[in-house]
């Protein structure tokens, strides 16, 4: 692999553990201001565990899928489709409207 494939991935990683942080405190700041959060699955963890510890395992797991990814990258050509996707889906789906409900809070 590439010095220069292997920087891009560095920083496809970095980029996605970043917005499941976001995702995590803006969510958790999001039902504090009284949104409602839009996965079902999470929603049922939320209302099952609490905010907090339902947050915190959630995003363990999705930080553990991105680490898991990476570990793949030699083995797979699908690596930097798939952190690629998985960053736009988190700016498309979390990032820009937890940005835009909490900033018209």
């Amino acid at each position: 692999m590439s010095v220069r494939k292997e920087r891009l991935l560095v920083v496809l990683v970095l980029l996605n553990l970043s917005l499941q942080l976001f995702d995590g405190v803006a969510t958790y700041l999001g039902l504090s201001a009284g949104y409602a959060e839009g996965n079902p699955l999470v929603a049922a963890a939320l209302a099952r565990l609490g905010a907090a510890p339902a947050l915190l395992s959630v995003k363990l797991f999705a930080c553990a899928c991105v680490l898991i990814v990476w570990q793949l990258r030699r083995r797979s050509v699908l690596a930097a489709p798939a952190l690629i996707a998985t960053a736009l889906a988190y700016t498309i789906g979390s990032a820009a409207p937890w940005s835009a409900a909490l900033a018209a809070f």
